[in-house]
Order: C-alpha cells, then structure tokens, then sequence
C-alpha cells in the first residue's frame, strides 16, 4: 500500500481533525502517501485534493471542524450542476470512481455518518476500497457505541443545562433547552441526566403537555418554583409531527427540524401560567474544540483506519465495542439507525432520579 484518500463527509463536529492527524502520522511512519480531498465527496468528484504530510497536521489535534472541509449536499449519484444555465442533477459517481483511480489510491477512508458512509457503501458496489470511520454527534450510526464529536456535544448541552438552572431559580421560569437529535434522543437524554433537567423528551417517546405540566406542579407543590426541560429537535407529541422549521430543496435531508423548544415553552406558559423561556443551542454543539474524551477515541479511530487499510479489511468501518477498537462491515452500520431504547437502562436510570419524559 502506497496511497490512501480521506475525505470528512456530512455535518462536521469536534475531533475530525484529530482523526485526520492520527491517519496521517500513522501512514507516514509506514511510508504510505495521504491525499486529502476537499469538502467531503464534492472534492473526489471535482478532483480537488491536497497531499497531507505530518507538517500539515501540526497543532490541528486540539482544534474543531475539518481541515478538509466538509459538505452533506454534495452526493455523487445526485450531483449538483449547470446546464445550458439551469441547474440539473446528474450521476457523477463514475467520475468519482475515475479520479480515485487515476490518482492511484489504493483505499479510502471515508470518515462521516449513516449518509456519508452510505454513498461509501456505494462506492464499494463500484470497486472502490472503503475503509470508514463513524462520526456524528447524534450518536445514532449502528455498529459502534460511541461515534466521536458526541461526548463533546454532551459536554456542551450539559454546560447550558447549567447555566440555565441559575437563571430559571432566579426568575422562577420554565426553561427549554432545545438540542440536536433528528430521530434519536442520546445528546437529550444523556445531557439531561449530567445537567439535572427536570423533563427530558426525546424522539422515542411521544409525549404530553399535560403529563410535562403535572411534573411542573408537582415541583411547585415541594417549593421549587422553577423548571429545566430539555427536548431533542425530533421529539413529538403523541399523535403529533416532529416541527420542520423550512425546506432545503436539493438536499439528502431536505427537512430541517426546529422551533419544538419554542413551541413547548409557548403553550406551558399558557396551561401552568408560569413565564417560560427557550435557548436553542443549534450548531454550537458541532463547534469548538473536541473533548479530551473524543481527541482520544478519534485518534484512536484515525490509527485503527490506516490498519485495517494495510490489512485489506475494506468495506469495514472502525468500531468501539465496549472500551476495545473493533470493526463492523459498513452495511451494518447503515443499515438502521440506533436509536434510544425506551425501557433501556439509560432511560430508567433517569426515571429513578425523577425526571419525567412526558409520557402519558
């Protein structure tokens, strides 16, 4: 093995860096080259790359985001175009596949989530060799315990859960603090155990106003005059939708939830009477530098794709199973989404410290 490719695909998050710095360092002391291509699948298609050395990992171990860049809207197979001025879609992967093979790499490590590891999926259908690597602050990719980028959101909902308690028992206000979670409640539920949320609703277990404003009274009736909810993006009432906050055309994930915080503060106020305030925290679970929990799990990462390229296990994904690196085909990994367990231990552990997720 002489050359390997790394792309970062999907939405970014702390500790692509430090995957990237451990792939890189690891192929250089066994003398194989690395190229990196820009922007996820764009730059494989676009053939846009840059050599990577051990001088241009430099300090980067430390630092959020991609120093490749990254796109979730860029898929091969649905490739956004011009023509004849109107933009059209195309099939670009065979020009992918061409590029790959023309800069003679002899695997790629694709580090993202279910859909940036699904288009690799594809990719190996075309003779390419995949190695991937499971990112996603979700923690929603089957296949691994824990995917990197989520411990460090976890931190940061935690540290805003925090916050937000002072202020709550200052005013005596509910407050809502809405999180990321299209379809899968971890960062929620996780956060709001390590935080002391009072209510915490998730995408796995519909909920009730009602049921969410009897935990509210409840806390009234023992003199606390204040509450912390915490709510993934995805959670819904029973019978209910999930919120689209707009529609991206064009998109894999065209769309966008938000605005269930605010929904949930708006109609407490109106059955309880208490002022309510929400805080979304958006992408600044994505952002800042990765905790020392995932630089560690994405260096680990980093140096486990580089072996399993030199040992031929393409069509593999990194895994951590337990506290030991494994490895998964990648099919397993996109095959379904891992979600929260509603009767897991994880969700009864925060039943017997009291909270409430608003179940009828």
């Amino acid at each position: 093995m002489k050359r390997i490719g790394v792309l970062t695909g999907g939405g970014d998050c702390p500790g692509l860096n430090a995957v990237i710095r451990a792939i890189v360092k690891t192929a250089s002391d066994l003398d194989i080259e690395v190229i990196g291509f820009r922007d996820g699948f764009r730059g494989v298609v676009m053939n846009e790359f840059l050599p990577l050395a051990p001088k241009d990992v430099v300090g980067i171990l430390i630092k959020g985001g991609t120093i490749l860049g990254s796109s979730n809207r860029d898929n091969p197979y649905h490739f956004k175009t011009e023509k004849n001025g109107e933009t059209v879609y195309a099939d670009l992967s065979d020009q992918a596949v061409a590029n790959i093979e023309q800069l003679g790499l002899d695997c790629t490590i694709v580090i993202g989530g279910d859909g940036t590891l699904s288009c690799a999926d594809d990719f190996m259908q075309k003779g390419v060799k995949i190695v991937g690597v499971p990112k996603t602050i979700d923690n929603d990719l089957n296949g691994t315990d824990l995917t990197f980028g989520f411990m460090t959101a976890i931190d940061t909902a935690t540290d805003a859960l925090e916050k937000l308690h002072t202020t709550a028992e200052s005013h005596h206000r509910i407050m809502v603090l809405e999180v990321m979670g299209r379809d899968a409640g971890w960062i929620a539920l996780q956060a709001g155990i390590a935080g002391g949320a009072d209510v915490v609703l998730i995408p796995e277990i519909p909920f009730t106003l009602e049921q969410v404003a009897k935990r509210i009274f409840e806390r009234k009736n023992r003199g606390r005059t204040f509450s912390i909810i915490i709510v993934a993006e995805g959670a819904k009432p029973v019978g209910g939708q999930q919120v689209v906050k707009r529609i991206v055309s064009g998109s894999p994930e065209p769309f966008r939830l938000g605005g269930i915080g605010g929904e949930i503060a708006r109609q407490l106020e109106e059955i309880t009477g208490f002022e309510s305030r929400v805080t979304v925290l958006g992408h600044l679970q994505r952002g800042g530098k990765p905790s020392a929990f995932d630089r560690i799990l994405a260096s680990r990462y980093g140096v486990a794709a580089v072996e399993m390229a030199t040992q031929g296990q393409f069509g593999m994904m990194a895994s951590l199973q337990g506290t030991a690196i494994s490895t998964v085909p990648i099919a397993v990994a996109i095959k379904e989404l891992k979600t929260v367990p509603p009767e897991g231990e994880l969700v009864q552990t925060a039943r017997s410290l009291g909270m409430s997720f608003g179940a009828p």
